[in-house]
């Protein structure tokens, strides 16, 4: 520009460049200053030419930082920018939270808050507003949101969060003009220069690859963030925001650019043509006048374009009907819509045009974040709304073409729900902007694009289109933003009464529902099965759902009361046109076609809902609104069609289409479908049966069912249709849909509360369910179970009234149990109604186990113990308009049929099956219950006049009448071979007359008869005789006959007769039991029950079929079905007798296996029982005098362990670190829930005992050290067996097996992990059992009478022996597996919890390994008897130990390694040493006051030979007790204040041999020493108690306890002792007394004190004065207080404690970034051991190809983990490689777990499950009791 040469252009320039160079903060000023004055214009025009520099379109990408501080610097005018961002935060003026989220953030629903559905609030508007009691719910965002809070148009006010209660936005002062008139100038040209580069960076998708656009957005990412940011800062910004995106003046100026300046032009060009490509015009090019859009639709609306809608009508058939069969695709006439919906667009302002960029650019999230967060303010959002409606129809027409469609489609979602949920504005935009004609034609557009020909019926000439399952856009939903926007608007009342009132609409929506009408036809496969599935009905039950069925509910729920009748009346009579319409385009005539079923016809079900919504609420009258005879014939087929598929599907007719069409049908009665679906089928059959004649009806629906050949009085017959094996479930599929039919109630007349209950009982009769399945279970639409209906029952209320609440419980297994519901017993006995499951059932063992549940009941309460039939259910009394239904039940067809049936079941022909006889006893029944209207005057009639009975078969249409009509004769066609024809040569033929009397008999055939009815009505109806009805050819087999059968029987009769059969006795019915019949009596029962309830009904109802009922009773005779002789009779009565018994046998077999299971359960398998059994201790309770016998549990022998063939114990290692996580207080740690609460690892027991080492080892000696203390607090190895034994041979081979088994285990063979061949208990090695029995133990145990001196010299003899100990010269079996087992226990740990020593791998470095991992099973054993020994010997683990095998193997392994007898630390107990110098040595040896006493002991007893006598272990103990005694005392005198420590010395020197003297010496002696008694301030806080002798004597019991009871555990194990139980108080001198410290028990047990116990065989003070003398020369070392202050006494090892309410983990932790990576972690975990939050899967902390929750579990557990996922509030455990999910210890207020958050109902701690988690942690039985492990390949 500079270069055109003007002068004043090149002075401007000069000028900005000069204002550019300057300071930013000053120039901002300094314009501010001028823009304020009055006259302004050379501050607008500088301001004008700095941004020209500044926002410079072509400018490089890089300057874009410097632009941005540019518009900071100047919006603020010269103040700093974070300054004018609070200036102008004080006036915001918003009532509305608004804010903004996306994809997976958390927010929360209140149904009893919200007035739309669609209400959210974000987490901190929720948590300050008071919603406690309401039904709420926290959910993850689908499609992002934003909050509602503080909009009453959403929500009621009483709901608002604090903060938007008080409404604290109105008060606010108004904004100076001053703070924003920076803001004002300069927003314009940033928006503009943002729209620019938006126009530039455009490139079409075919020139371009679509990655560009996201490169372009990227560049922006900055500029439309600081948009955001102003929108944040308050209703004043964005009032000052909302000018200028909404003012035309600006836009105009703006938009084209200046003429000078040709960038702008060649951009605005840029944007016409992206318009033109998007098949856009500009309202002005078409010429229109007025104002775009609008005024078009105004016309297409009073022209008449629409009327005629899309269906290829005959006229189009000329032109159109050729292209139509050569295409797949149909294309459309297009002069059925409106083409300025599609196609016109015009931008009046910026904010038309950044939507229409947005658009473009496929909903950038940051442009949809930036564009919501614009609209609390109430201008924006009216704007913005007209201008989303305006756009509709182009982002629909991108959203097709898009490949990230659902993305797309979420973005979409996520701005039109927050505008149309508002019902002021959705009112507005539909009156101003037509937005539903816009809706509808978008919606047609759409489904345009995949339409095919229809091939139902008439495949070559139908007419019919309809939408083509398999296209994109349907498998995909890519609909579904349209369709979900259209049903949010129908939920508001104005908006649906418009579209209600707006005919020609509704006919367009008729058309559009048409569409879907006969989709995804099937087509049933004859031949072969199909070779390709196709899965299309998914897409196509998904489409009816929702583009059909709700908006359908969605205007129902505005047609509820009497004053809509309008309404109903209209759209029924559209459905009526659509479905006649429907019958010609498909050339249907009154035959479907045969073979085909489509499960979508959702105008019949439009029709239907419409029909009984206007019956039920609006008290319509139902004739005005149906259609005549002839259209509800053909209304009536494609329903009927699809009940007769599904009973075709079921009897597996349809089984070549392969799984899906059971999947359809399975789908068709889904709960989510089956109100939009099979119940509006079956009430449009019901109205259509109600005013049909029933006689039509009935045989309609056995044509239907393919079983009219069956139902014929001959033995044989031949059906053409179906093969054998399939008419019987046919039949009973036909009696049932009628029983259904007859029954069903839910549209005929009862209220919600009673559908509701219904539906609940049908559920919980099937299974307990809980409170979650069952709400999913229950079809939502007619009652919305959320929020209250008026003046109905709450789905809880109704709930408490049928079903009572079963807690979760817990199995022995493991497994958890959920909170149930279960049906309370008056609901079994009164409400259980087998046919209302039959409807709901998905998959038919439903049915079943619904029966055996009902069965169970009747059995417990005593009502009847056999098998019952299905219980018949009194009806509601149907509403009058459907009176007409109970005609089905009293018409001539139905009894014949009934008549016949009850003859075969008699005669016991084939396919007849017991459901056949109880649903006709059902029809019956419900015949009986239901009178025909001339019930009275009718039987009057018939008496009178028998004899002029003309017609075949019964005199009248009355079942009471008919009930005791006798037949004699019926004439059958049979084929010749049938019996009755040879039956017949050998009779003379009956004479003519009879045969003459009997009528036509059965040659009335039900289809001739349909047929004839048929063509009468169409005769009636329509005078075209033209519409003949094609005749169809009779399959006629040449070799049928003509017979006639005598039959004289009755109904009644035949009953009878059956009741005979059924009780196989030949008086069954006495004559008379009529008498004190009671038809209540028989509620429940089996067969004999059902008939004898129907003959009583019927006695009762009639006088004559009393009499005739007594008089067959009377007459009674065994039945001689005539083509059986006796023997044959004789077995048909006992086939149910035998039947009886087998089942008797079954019951019989079953119960003893059960019980054999269990006793075989309780010995194998119980983790947790405490009865010891003898049986499995192994070695211990044997007579003493044999050898051990082991059984094999793989080869089944017995015998002994030897050198050769050594057996073992199954067993499994495991690392552990339960014991390191134990503390000192009782109180188990809190979770931290906020960022103040820390836990600190210091005060573990692991973390104790890890500083201790350190210390040591700093001072002293490495190889003393790893004698002194011990380790396997952390990744210790736990040894745990089942009790069962097995060769180690047998064992080599079994898991040889196992490897070549390639079946997936939960385990690992080459590990080494198997199952227990005989309990299937985890294991991974085997402990071999050592040889040799019992004989020597006798004098063992002998109590010696030796004194203690001569004890201590034998041990240290022994000990001496024990270095020369006989390493054996031959390498048996025995050895070799023992030295396999320590390398199994060394691999079972990490390498770090082994090596402890400088140098790892050295023999000390295993020697403390070894003995530690005897000390931690002692210790863990310990914890498992609750921490001490008071409960005595009955312990579950004691039953299970293996720790007397565990100590042989380490025993034999530690012999390899001598002690060095200068080191011994016995010599040092027991002998006053002679002073020796440590000048040799670089360091010290550990003093014995520093070393870990029960570390000792056990080394000493696994170093001595084995076995080991009583009275030497015992002289150990109490050598050792003295060692400990001492240390107490140390450790006690560091505790004492100095005052008092010179009291003691003083009070110890006047008492002899007494714990004060020994008190007071070892005071005086440690004084000696320079640091240890230094005070320091800390210590003095310890001692601000007084100690009295009593709290000293407790303290040294306290002290020496932990060595006393492992003391004892190790005697129990090696000596077989008794532990004698005891109170807690008594622990001390009961195990002093065991363990033989106590000299003879004269002593009262509980006064014995600790000093009592001690034996000193040297002098004590002596041996004291030696022992602190050792500290002497280590007084400067800082470490001597922290060692010599070692307390052994721990807690029992405590998970962590969790809240109560889980939503307190949940907002503390699901946004906490992860300190690894400060990311927010996609899957965050807590560790309940530590506390420690880690990532799970994350990628992000990944070391060594370990995920952090592995890496984790290794570090805190040594490959144990237990983690809870906070995002999906279950546990998981990791075991070493492997892992599973636990469950979760979180329940909602039904009892149940609520995995993924999914339903987001409030969480609480369920205590019982939290203990069974710790119990399983604690006791290491994860792997037993937990069944589903995987491996987890590190990835967790």
């Amino acid at each position: 520009r500079a270069g055109s040469g003007c002068a004043v252009v090149g002075v401007q320039c000069t000028m900005a460049a000069s204002l550019l160079r300057r300071d930013k903060r000053a120039t901002a000023a300094r314009l501010k200053a001028d823009l304020g004055h009055t006259d302004n214009s050379s501050g607008v025009r500088q301001l004008r030419e700095l941004l020209d520099r500044v926002l410079d379109p072509e400018a490089p990408a890089a300057e874009a930082a410097e632009a941005l501080d540019w518009c900071r610097c100047l919006l603020a005018g010269g103040d700093g920018y974070e300054d004018f961002c609070r200036a102008v935060r004080a006036y915001d003026n918003a009532t509305l939270c608004g804010l903004v989220w996306t994809a997976n953030f958390v927010a929360y629903r209140c149904r009893t808050c919200g007035i739309s559905p669609c209400m959210s609030l974000c987490a901190e508007c929720f948590q300050h507003g008071d919603h406690a009691g309401h039904d709420f719910n926290m959910f993850r965002s689908q499609a992002g949101g934003a909050c509602d809070c503080g909009d009453r148009n959403v929500m009621r006010e009483s709901g608002f969060c604090r903060r938007h209660r008080l409404k604290t936005g109105e008060n606010v002062p108004s904004v100076p003009r001053d703070l924003l008139l920076m803001s004002e100038m300069v927003l314009p040209r940033f928006i503009i220069s943002i729209i620019q580069y938006l126009r530039d960076g455009y490139t079409e998708p075919e020139s371009a690859s679509d990655r560009d656009l996201q490169k372009v957005l990227q560049h922006l990412e900055p500029q439309i963030s600081f948009l955001e940011d102003l929108t944040k800062m308050g209703g004043a910004m964005r009032t000052v925001l909302t000018k200028i995106l909404t003012n035309q003046q600006t836009f105009k100026e703006l938009s084209m650019g200046q003429e000078e300046n040709a960038y702008a032009k060649r951009n605005y060009e840029k944007y016409l043509s992206a318009l033109k490509n998007s098949g856009l015009t500009s309202a002005e090019e078409k010429g229109s006048v007025g104002t775009g859009a609008k005024t078009l639709i105004s016309q297409a609306v009073s022209s008449n374009t629409r009327r005629l809608p899309i269906v290829l009508s005959p006229q189009d058939d000329q032109d159109g009907g050729q292209g139509v069969g050569q295409r797949k695709r149909v294309k459309l006439s297009s002069t059925t819509k409106d083409p300025s919906i599609m196609d016109s667009l015009k931008h009046k302002c910026f904010l038309e045009e950044l939507l229409f960029w947005t658009i473009k650019y496929e909903f950038p999230q940051k442009m949809v974040t930036f564009l919501l967060n614009m609209l609390p303010d109430q201008d924006y959002k009216i704007t913005f709304t007209k201008t989303f409606v305006q756009h509709y129809a182009f982002i629909m027409k991108t959203l097709m073409k898009t490949r990230e469609s659902d993305t797309m489609s979420n973005r979409i979602v996520h701005i039109s729900v927050q505008l149309f949920s508002n019902e002021e504005l959705a009112r507005h935009v539909t009156e101003e902007c037509h937005l539903l004609d816009i809706m509808v034609t978008v919606l047609l557009y759409m489904m345009e694009s995949c339409l095919v020909r229809s091939e139902l019926q008439d495949e070559e000439n139908s007419r019919h289109v309809v939408v083509n399952c398999g296209e994109a856009l349907l498998k995909n939903n890519t609909y579904w933003p349209l369709v979900s926007d259209f049903i949010n608007i129908l939920s508001h009342q104005s908006v649906a009464k418009r579209f209600l009132e707006d005919h020609a609409l509704l006919l367009l929506w008729m058309n559009f529902v048409s569409f879907f009408q006969g989709m995804n036809l099937n087509k049933r496969e004859l031949n072969e099965h199909v070779e390709f599935e196709s899965q299309t009905y998914y897409a196509a039950f998904a489409a009816e759902l929702e583009a059909c069925a709700q908006p359908m509910w969605g205007l129902l729920t505005h047609c509820k009361v009497k004053e809509t009748q309008e309404y109903t009346k209209t759209v029924v009579r559209y459905c009526l046109e659509t479905l006649q319409m429907w019958f010609d385009a498909i050339g249907f005539v009154d035959e479907p076609a045969p073979n085909q079923v489509t499960f979508h016809l959702p105008l019949h079900r439009y029709y239907a809902m419409f029909l009984s919504k206007a019956v039920k609420c609006q008290a319509l009258d139902l004739d005005s609104l149906l259609p005549d005879q002839e259209m509800l014939m053909k209304i009536m087929v494609h329903p009927l069609q699809i009940q007769a598929c599904l009973s075709e599907i079921h009897s597996n007719m349809w089984v070549r289409n392969g799984l899906q069409i059971k999947g359809q049908a399975m789908t068709y009665v889904q709960s989510h479908f089956c109100n939009s679906m099979i119940d509006p089928d079956i009430f449009l059959l019901q109205v259509c049966a109600s005013r049909l004649d029933p006689d039509y009806f009935i045989s309609s629906v056995f044509e239907r069912f393919k079983v009219v050949d069956l139902l014929t009085m001959a033995s044989q017959h031949q059906n053409s249709v179906l093969e054998a094996e399939q008419e019987r479930p046919m039949l009973e599929g036909a009696l049932t849909f009628l029983v259904v039919l007859c029954s069903l109630r839910v549209h005929l007349g009862m209220t919600d509360d009673e559908i509701l209950r219904a539906e609940m009982v049908s559920q919980l009769c099937m299974n307990d369910r809980t409170h979650s399945s069952l709400l999913d279970l229950i079809p939502e639409n007619p009652n919305p179970k959320s929020g209250i209906v008026p003046g109905s029952c709450s789905f809880e209320e109704m709930l408490s009234a049928v079903a009572d609440f079963k807690a979760p419980v817990f199995e022995p297994g493991g497994s958890m149990q959920q909170g149930m519901y279960t049906p309370k017993a008056e609901v079994w006995e009164k409400e259980f109604d087998p046919i209302m499951v039959i409807l709901r059932t998905v998959y038919r063992r439903d049915v079943q186990s619904a029966m055996d549940r009902y069965s169970a009941f009747l059995k417990q309460s005593g009502i009847h113990a056999g098998n019952p039939w299905p219980p018949y259910k009194e009806r509601t009394a149907l509403h009058p308009c459907y009176r007409g239904l109970v005609r089905l039940l009293h018409c001539k067809t139905l009894h014949i049929v009934i008549f016949t049936l009850l003859y075969k079941i008699w005669m016991d022909h084939q396919n007849m099956s017991e459901h056949v006889l109880c649903m006709v006893l059902y029809l019956v029944e419900l015949g009986l219950d239901n009178h025909a209207q001339d019930d009275k005057d009718d039987e009057v009639r018939v008496l009178s006049g028998l004899e002029h009975c003309h017609d075949s078969w019964f005199p009248g249409t009355s079942l009471l009448s008919n009930l005791h009509h006798v037949i004699n004769f019926v004439r059958v066609r049979v084929p010749e071979t049938a019996p009755e024809v040879e039956r017949k040569r050998e009779r003379e033929t009956p004479p003519s007359t009879s045969a003459a009397a009997s009528g036509p008999g059965q040659l009335f055939s039900l289809v001739a008869e349909r047929r004839r009815k048929f063509q009468e009505m169409i005769n009636r109806h329509s005078g075209e005789a033209s519409r003949a009805v094609r005749p169809k050819p009779a399959a006629a087999h040449p070799q049928l006959v003509t017979e006639i059968l005598e039959i004289r029987e009755s109904m009644l009769s035949l009953l009878v007769k059956l009741h005979q059969k059924l009780s196989a006795r030949h008086n069954s019915l006495e004559p008379g039991w009529l008498d004190e019949a009671d038809p209540a009596r028989h509620a429940h029962g089996d067969g004999l029950a059902a008939i004898e309830r129907v003959l009583a009904k019927a006695a009762a109802r009639s006088r004559h079929s009393k009499k005739c009922l007594q008089e067959v009773c009377g007459r009674v005779c065994p039945p001689v079905p005539p083509k059986k002789n006796s023997v044959g009779d004789k077995k048909s009565l006992d086939k149910e007798e035998r039947r009886q018994r087998a089942r008797e046998r079954q019951q019989k077999l079953l119960a003893e296996f059960a019980s054999r299971q269990k006793s075989f359960m309780e010995t194998a398998m119980d983790v947790e029982s405490p009865e010891v059994d003898a049986a499995m201790d192994v070695g211990t309770a044997e007579p003493l005098d044999s050898e051990v016998l082991y059984d094999c549990v793989i080869c089944g022998q017995s015998g002994p362990s030897t050198e050769d063939r050594p057996t073992g114990l199954v067993v499994l290692l495991q690392a552990s670190s339960v014991l390191g996580h134990r503390y000192r207080s009782d109180e188990a740690k809190r979770l931290p829930t906020s960022d103040e609460e820390r836990i600190f690892p210091e005060d573990t027991c692991g973390a104790a005992n890890d500083v201790r080492l350190a210390l040591m080892q700093r001072c002293f000696r490495d190889s003393s050290c790893l004698q002194s203390i011990s380790i396997g607090w952390d990744g210790g190895v736990y040894v745990q067996t089942c009790g069962h034994t097995l060769h180690i041979d047998c064992h080599k081979s079994y898991m040889e097996s196992l490897r070549n088994d390639q079946v997936l285990q939960g385990f690992s063979v080459d590990k080494g992990e198997f199952t227990c061949p005989l309990c299937r208990q985890f294991a991974n090695s085997v402990l071999p059992c050592k040889p040799g029995g019992t004989a020597q133990a006798g004098t063992w145990h002998a109590p010696g009478t030796k004194s203690t001196a001569t004890l201590v010299k034998e041990v240290e003899d022994l000990q001496e022996q024990a270095a020369i100990f006989p390493v054996s010269r031959t390498e048996s079996n025995l050895t070799k597996e023992m030295e396999s087992v320590i390398k199994d226990i060394k691999n079972a740990t990490q390498k770090k919890y082994m090596d402890y020593g400088k140098n790892p791998g050295s023999p000390d470095n295993d020697f403390l390994f070894m003995y530690s991992v005897a000390r931690t099973n002692l210790e863990l054993e310990l914890v498992h008897r609750g921490g001490s020994l008071c409960s005595g010997g009955a312990s579950a683990t004691a039953k299970r130990s293996c720790l007397n095998q565990l100590f042989h193997v380490l025993a034999m392994h530690m012999r390899l390694y001598s002690i060095d007898s200068a080191y011994n630390p016995w010599t040092r107990v027991t002998q006053i040493m002679q002073s020796r110098d440590y000048e040799d040595e670089e360091r010290p040896e550990v003093p014995m006051l520093f070393r870990d006493v029960p570390s000792l002991l056990i080394i000493f007893v696994l170093t001595m030979p084995q076995p080991l006598r009583k009275e030497h272990f015992t002289c150990v103990v109490k050598v050792l007790y003295t060692l400990q005694y001492t240390q107490a005392l140390a450790a006690l005198s560091l505790r004492f204040s100095p005052e008092e420590r010179l009291a003691w010395s003083n009070t110890g020197a006047t008492k002899k041999m007494s714990w004060e003297a020994l008190l007071g010496h070892v005071i005086s002696e440690l004084s000696k020493a320079k640091g240890i008694y230094a005070t320091s301030s800390e210590e003095a806080v310890l001692s601000s108690s007084v100690w009295s002798p009593q709290s000293i004597e407790f303290t040294l019991q306290q002290y020496c306890l932990p060595f006393l009871r492992l003391s004892c555990l190790l005697q129990h194990h090696l000596y077989g002792d008794d532990l004698p139980g005891c109170r807690l108080d008594e622990e001390f001198s009961l195990l002093a007394g065991c363990l033989g410290l106590l000299p003879g028990s004269s002593l009262p047990a509980v006064t014995a004190s600790s000093a009592a116990c001690l034996e000193w065989n040297v002098n004590a003070l002596d041996l004291l004065t030696q022992w602190c003398a050792e500290l002497l020369d280590l007084a400067d070392t800082p470490a001597l207080q922290t060692l010599l202050m070692h307390d052994p006494c721990w807690s029992a090892p405590r998970l962590l404690q969790l809240p109560d309410n889980y939503n307190t983990i949940f907002q503390h932790y699901h946004r906490k970034a992860c300190s690894a990576c400060s990311k927010t972690p996609k899957d965050p975990a807590l560790c309940l051991v530590c506390g420690a939050f880690v990532c799970l899967k994350g990628l992000c902390c990944k070391q060594q190809g370990l995920c952090e929750c592995v890496l984790h579990s290794q570090h805190c557990g040594a490959a144990t983990g237990i983690f809870l996922l906070i995002n999906a509030s279950v546990i998981i455990i990791i075991r070493g490689h492997r892992f599973c999910l636990w469950g979760s210890v979180y329940l909602d207020a039904h009892g149940e777990e609520d995995r993924d958050l999914r339903r987001g109902k409030p969480l609480f701690l369920c205590e019982e499950r939290y203990r069974v988690l710790e119990q399983q942690w604690v006791s290491h039985t994860f792997d037993h009791i937990n069944k589903r492990w995987g491996p987890h390949y590190n990835g967790l």
